[in-house]
């Protein structure tokens, strides 16, 4: 069981950053992806981010290549979501997902583990 927790939402002008992170703990805490997704009021959940397990592979929406940019430290167990030139289009709870996968599927279902959320609020 993996349990996760996110920190570093907030609220931030437009083209602004912010940098996310979530840390995972738990008995089986090693050897698993990690994801970045978001939800906006009355959206589905949409794929940001992902990252394996060495950390060397990544993946992003295509809309936010560019912007954002997906880490991962395990020595701190903890996961990183740089977000740069932030748009009030980037409001949203954002969550971080893990899974024991090797692949990095972009959709929620595919994602075992969740932290609460933490949201971001991009004023114009």
């Amino acid at each position: 069981q993996v349990q996760l927790e996110e920190s570093g939402g907030g609220l931030v002008q437009a083209g602004g950053s912010l940098r996310l992170s979530c840390v995972a703990s738990g008995r089986a805490s090693t050897g698993y992806i990690m994801g970045w997704f978001r939800q906006a009021p009355g959206k589905e959940r949409e794929f940001v981010a992902a990252v394996s397990w060495s950390g060397t592979t990544t993946k992003y929406a295509d809309s936010l290549k560019g912007r954002f940019t997906i880490s991962r430290d395990n020595a701190k167990n903890t996961a990183y979501l740089q977000m740069n030139s932030l748009k009030p289009e980037d409001t949203a709870v954002y969550y971080c997902g893990g899974a024991r996968l090797v692949n990095l599927p972009s959709s929620p279902s595919a994602y075992a583990y969740w932290g609460q959320g933490t949201q971001v609020t991009v004023s114009s």
